[in-house]
């Protein structure tokens, strides 16, 4: 007979409520990737870019649909588990995301901002990898960013080899 006893989240768990922290760390990587480097759009023109580079102005929707799926995604896992490893893997992939752009567009190290977004993308992996046994549905939520971080790791790469 096991000991086990199942996790019922608490009413905090459930709570839309739960949601604003998790708005609120996806805001932070935004701010100190986006706002914490000026001039981006007029670097990032200036570059050596392959053919298939997106146009600067992209970037800022794109992202913000991104983050609002990386939020959603963090509180769907955490009101049904609470804080745990998958999580702390998600935090820790913000925190990789938040610094890629000063990297960047800040130092204007290309090849050490390839070496970030590699493990970005390899955490957002295992991020997905860790929530799926708890909710399909965030993991999906990650599957686009994801995406994009292949797309603008081999942008970066382009950039790098180019510059």
């Amino acid at each position: 007979m096991s000991s086990h006893v199942a996790y019922r989240p608490s009413p905090a768990h459930r709570s839309w409520w739960g949601l604003v922290p998790f708005g609120l760390a996806v805001t932070a990587a935004a701010l100190i990737g986006g706002l914490g480097v000026a001039g981006t759009a007029g670097e990032y023109q200036s570059l050596n870019q392959p053919s298939w580079a997106p146009p600067s102005w992209l970037f800022g929707p794109v992202w913000t649909i991104l983050y609002a799926m990386i939020a959603v995604a963090g509180w769907l896992v955490w009101r049904r588990t609470g804080w745990t490893t998958a999580l702390t893997v998600y935090a820790a992939q913000l925190v990789v995301n938040a610094i890629w752009t000063p990297i960047f567009f800040g130092f204007g190290r290309y090849g050490l901002a390839l070496v970030d977004i590699v493990l970005m993308w390899l955490l957002i992996g295992a991020t997905v990898l860790l929530f799926r046994p708890v909710s399909r549905a965030a993991a999906w939520l990650l599957v686009p960013y994801w995406g994009w971080v292949t797309f603008a790791a081999a942008l970066n790469a382009a950039i790098w080899h180019a510059n």
